[in-house]
């Protein structure tokens, strides 16, 4: 908007739009491209801490977080030296959660008491094989996440823990048998609190994966099911997956799925479970979902049609049902109902009612650019390994608009054809990919490869422009193994980048691959790979590139340790080391890393003696850099120990062993903090030019983080000394009713009261709310915080009275800031409903109770766990009246969302918290700055 007036009439349109939903974030903003986008960036990012995290920041804390790396060695999620590939995990959770997120249950009922006797059934016992027909997919992941919620439900099972991987369509990263392997070990030691050195080496990783869960299932106190969708998608799945075979664990269960007509023939000998077609019930209750959410009603005769249609074996799964409530439904509306009837019986098979469902789109879209892009969209998402991004899109086909991506995405999603997973666009089953091979691909192999060869062009000049992304490696190598161009594929992997985003990531068994398909062993792919560093040396000048060589070196001797290669390995981690200790400084972290590594190769090559010079360097470098109790420290401890272990040096052993659990421990508690503690690391090097220094502002604000920071390193003393020079300062420079000075006086009366010094810091947040109540808007966000501290505190001490109008005062805040249906005002709402009941005003808190609960619910959900508190609640308010049957049904439905929660991080529930906001840690290891407030940066 200009001068209050918006650029044209759709822009007008769109802001009316918006104004109406409360969920909805409006931006105002006049400029380039980029600093619209860093405008959205900077206000999603606020939303996320302050929302959901519950964070306390002003409106520039964050907007150079990031953009600076650490000096020091990068904090990364490590078991062992193997690194977590956050992405394939992040793929796991979402398969997952849209799986859950289905409203149909299918009558699975029936076939729980059959997987419960298995669980329960005496060992040994080999694993369940559940059959289905072709294209019932939809229905197996329905049922899997259907078993999975209510499995941990059950009383007699507290400790049940529960893995799945749910495979993708064949080829892609998640039917790569080592990967799967490797996550599971991983999820075990995680849950076992177990770091030892894992194999990247494929055959090495499932050859010893057996022992591995022999050997934690023995830790774990409690069964362990194991859920595989769809096994028999995985490559070579009867000769990877031969660990099924051997007598399992005692406490261990095994779950398959597989098609019918694929199921390998060992398999079968396994008890099996046959899920039945649906029934007439079913149907009609999954085309009743779709119909309903688009306000369509079939007549009975319609209805009865459409059962008698969905009867045979390729109309009965659900994939096929769900697509034709949903093809009903998009048209019933705006044409004939009996005549898309009519259609969509025609169609015999899944494939071709997606062709329908196609066709439908294509007569929808305007001109014939628009169906161009719409296949030429399916067909380069086709083609791609794990599918392309929306902006990946835009960049291929520059001539397809934002807000024609749009809306041919938002149809395609719609109906079935295309999904979101990690933001890649992918299509959401197999028979959609199908039928768009049908539909634009007869001419076949030729036109796919042309598809491909426009992929190839596209992440090569990526590669021509330094950009190597991990979608750059993911794509490129595996598209030239696809093309068969063996000599472009070798040129790529001999680009060192590729190769070690490949690697760090765990795709070991992907690189692997690709060279045996160019004809290399592993001795000439590690000269080659070592000849190529060298060149690389040449042109490498000045620190960062020298290290970031170095970082090449220690990537190759890693690769090479796990290939067996223990001779070939030294050579590159030893000049790792030498590089980092020339271009950093010996005590460096980094040069910490390189031993590390080095010894790993020692202790393989039974050199030990080697190996525990190297280790004890690492962990004296390791403790003057981070401190004796942080996790990097705790490797090392692991790794010694180890090591004394295979020397039968047991006492030795044990006692390391003891040393690196306790900080494992205390890190685990206090993981929230991380961010603020490497923030610190890099603000104390200005310490001495603060001490030194003039008044400024930048000097105040640089003050109160450091505050902050010792504060959430429970050194409460110097926190205190630092946020008192930052008041001070503060009111030198900028006066004592600056909106910055009310800042300090918040997070000197957050002290004061973690200190219990409740008086002290009753006088500080008055003072604070006073200053913003004067400068601040009545919706400013930093107003909201203080009234609501204070209010807390006024609760804590026991003067209710004045608590009550600061707690109406921040409901009446969040309605302005966030609407009167926003989860935040719900929170607001539950708070001074809870104050109203330790007042014994019953009556005034029942319908702040029920408002609260029906914004939770249409925001979140019936199962989420703030509409699980506030039934809590709810059923206390109703037993103090008397009203007991009322309070059992809602104590009753609590429970049952509180049981759920445990599904989803495998038997132990989650730490969240109330949605009463009372009951807000101020060290909160989810958000531990949601009380003291840093500077703007």
């Amino acid at each position: 908007r200009e001068d209050g007036k918006v650029s044209s009439v759709s822009v007008q349109q769109l802001i009316e739009q918006i104004s109406c939903m409360n969920k909805a974030k409006m931006i105002d903003h006049i400029g380039g491209m980029e600093e619209g986008a860093y405008e959205i960036y900077n206000c999603v990012e606020k939303i996320i801490k302050q929302d959901i995290l519950g964070c306390e920041m002003t409106d520039l804390e964050g907007k150079d977080l990031g953009n600076k790396e650490d000096s020091t060695a990068p904090e990364e999620e490590v078991f062992g030296d193997v690194l977590w590939d956050a992405h394939d995990e992040q793929e796991q959770m979402e398969a997952f959660q849209q799986a859950s997120n289905s409203t149909c249950e299918l009558g699975f009922e029936k076939y729980f008491e059959r997987l419960n006797d298995l669980v329960a059934a005496p060992a040994p016992i080999p694993p369940l094989l559940i059959y289905l027909q072709k294209y019932s997919l939809l229905s197996l992941l329905f049922f899997f996440s259907s078993f999975i919620r209510i499995q941990l439900q059950q009383k007699h099972s507290p400790n049940t823990l529960i893995l799945y991987h749910f495979v993708g369509r064949p080829m892609s990263t998640s039917s790569e048998s080592a990967l799967i392997i490797k996550r599971l070990t991983l999820k075990l030691m995680q849950h076992s609190w177990l770091v030892s050195p894992l194999t990247f080496d494929p055959a090495k990783l499932l050859e010893e994966f057996p022992r591995w869960l022999e050997k934690l299932s023995a830790r774990h106190q409690g069964s362990i099911i194991i859920i595989i969708d769809s096994i028999d998608q995985i490559q070579q799945a009867e000769k990877q997956m031969k660990w099924l075979i051997d007598p399992l664990p005692v406490n261990v269960r095994v779950i398959v799925s597989v098609n019918v007509e694929t199921c390998p023939q060992a398999w079968r000998l396994w008890p099996t479970l046959h899920l039945d077609p649906l029934n007439s019930k079913d149907v009609k209750s999954l085309i009743s979902v779709e119909c309903n959410s688009a306000n369509v009603k079939l007549t009975k005769e319609q209805e009865k049609k459409l059962e008698r249609h969905c009867r045979s074996a390729t109309t009965c799964n659900a994939l096929y049902v769900t697509l034709l409530g949903k093809t009903i439904a998009c048209v019933g509306n705006t044409g004939n109902t009996d005549e898309i009837l009519q259609r969509c019986c025609q169609c015999q098979d899944t494939v071709s009612l997606y062709r329908l469902v196609l066709r439908s789109i294509q007569d929808s879209l305007q001109s014939d650019k628009e169906k161009d892009l719409l296949r030429e969209i399916l067909c380069v998402i086709g083609v791609s390994h794990n599918g392309l991004s929306e902006s990946e899109l835009m960049e291929l086909y520059p001539e397809l608009t934002s807000a024609v991506l749009a809306s041919l995405l938002h149809s395609l999603h719609k109906m079935c054809l295309l999904t979101y997973g990690c933001g890649l666009l992918k299509f959401q089953h197999l028979q959609a990919w199908e039928m768009v091979k049908l539909e634009y691909m007869e001419a076949g192999e030729n036109v796919i490869s042309a598809y491909r060869q426009k992929l190839v062009e596209y992440f090569t000049m990526q590669l021509s422009q330094d950009r190597v992304t991990w979608r750059s490696a993911d794509e490129l190598p595996w598209l030239f193994q696809q093309q068969g161009d063996k000599q472009k594929l070798h040129k790529c992997l001999l680009n060192l980048f590729v190769s070690q985003n490949l690697y760090k990531r765990g795709h070991f068994a992907e690189l692997l691959s690709y060279w045996q398909l160019v004809g290399k062993d592993k001795s000439s792919m590690a000269a080659e790979y070592f000849d190529s560093l060298k060149e690389y040396e040449k042109s490498s000048e000045g620190e960062e590139s020298m290290i970031c060589l170095a970082d090449l070196y220690e990537t190759l001797g890693r690769f090479l340790k796990d290939l067996g290669l223990l001779s070939q390995a030294v050579a590159p981690l030893q000049r790792s080391l030498e590089i980092r200790e020339t271009a950093l400084d010996p005590d460096h972290p980094r040069v910490a890393q390189s031993l590390h590594q080095l010894a790993g190769v020692y202790v393989q090559w039974k050199k030990f003696g080697n190996a525990e010079q190297l280790y004890k360097q690492a962990l004296e470098i390791s403790e003057n850099a981070y401190g004796a109790e942080h996790p990097r420290v705790a490797r090392e401890l692991d790794a010694l120990a180890t090591l004394y272990q295979k020397q039968n040096k047991y006492e030795q052993a044990e006692q390391l062993r003891k040393k690196s659990f306790k900080i494992r421990q205390k890190a685990a508690r206090q993981k929230g903090s991380l961010c603020g503690f490497a923030l610190l690391r890099q603000r104390a090097l200005q310490l001495e030019e603060l001490t030194l220094g003039k008044d400024t502002s930048d000097n105040a604000r640089t003050l109160n983080e450091l505050g902050v920071l010792y504060y959430l390193q429970n050194n409460l003393e110097t926190a205190e000394l630092f946020l008192k020079r930052s008041l001070e300062m503060r009111e030198r420079v900028l006066g004592s009713d600056h909106p910055d000075c009310a800042q300090s006086l918040n997070n000197l009366a957050a002290l004061y009261n973690e200190k219990k010094h409740y008086d002290k810091a009753e006088e500080l947040y008055e003072k604070a709310l006073d200053i913003r109540r004067r400068a601040l808007a009545p919706d400013h966000p930093s107003l909201a915080y203080t009234v609501k501290h204070l209010a807390v505190l006024y609760k804590k001490m026991g003067k209710l009275d004045k608590a009550v109008p600061l707690y109406e005062l921040a409901v009446e805040i969040r309605q302005k800031s966030f609407g009167p249906k926003h989860p935040s005002v719900a929170t607001a709402l539950v708070n001074l409903a809870v104050l109203y009941c330790q007042m014994k005003k019953q009556i005034e808190a029942l319908p702040l109770y029920e408002r609260a609960l029906k914004i939770y619910e249409d925001s979140f959900g019936q199962m989420h766990p703030r509409v699980g508190e506030t039934l809590k609640n709810l059923a206390v308010l109703s037993y103090e009246r008397g009203d007991f049957e009322k309070a059992a049904e809602l104590y009753k439905r609590a429970m049952e969302i509180k049981e759920a929660e445990t599904l989803l991080i495998g038997g132990k529930a989650t730490s969240r918290h109330s949605s009463s906001g009372d009951t807000f840690s101020l060290k909160s290891a989810l958000s531990p700055n949601a009380l003291l407030e840093h500077g703007q940066r």
